[in-house]
């Protein structure tokens, strides 16, 4: 288990909440923040930051290398690609839908969105972005949904791990993320 700053936490998002900075310095800071948070989980390793594609039609915003280490994601592929959006609304459909077959566009079968206001859509009627996390399973992908609520509760790596589980048996148990109302 490792420790991580709220101090450093909140200063990301003042600055990805500031409205003085260009979405650009928003966008960044969120990363950053992404970075830190998961440069610290035991075994991962940040490979690629904003790196776009040999066609120049896509761009990943973080991609990590997972040793799978114990007491960090073990349960994990060995690539990971993050997704970051820090949108003043949560992320439509199409977004989702997007990432998902960037995805599956790859051969990767697990990917981290993280979506500062969450995603569209409500969890019974599974409706507009829940509808396509839960269509990517059949398509054997699980895409897991992280927000600043749940980033604003991490003390240590611990709970960064637990967080992800609770997610993917979510997704297992439930056919689509649950996210708290």
């Amino acid at each position: 288990m490792v420790y991580i700053s709220q101090k450093i936490i909140r200063q990301h998002f003042q600055t990805s909440e500031d409205e003085n900075k260009s979405t650009a310095e928003k966008g960044r800071a969120l990363e950053d923040l992404i970075c830190y948070l998961f440069g610290k989980v035991p075994g991962v390793e940040i490979t690629r930051r904003n790196t776009l594609n040999q066609f120049q039609t896509e761009e990943t915003d973080v991609a990590l290398w997972n040793n799978k280490a114990k007491d960090g994601f073990h349960f994990l592929p060995y690539q990971i690609l993050i997704e970051c959006k820090n949108w003043s609304n949560p992320v439509g459909s199409a977004e989702v839908a997007y990432f998902v077959n960037r995805l599956q566009n790859r051969g990767l079968d697990h990917g981290i969105l993280v979506a500062v206001k969450g995603i569209t859509g409500t969890n019974p009627g599974i409706t507009a972005a829940h509808y396509e996390v839960a269509m990517a399973l059949p398509r054997g992908i699980r895409i897991i949904i992280m927000t600043k609520d749940d980033i604003m509760t991490f003390g240590d790596t611990k709970a960064v791990v637990k967080l992800v589980k609770e997610r993917l048996c979510d997704l297992v148990v439930n056919g689509t993320v649950l996210l708290p109302a």
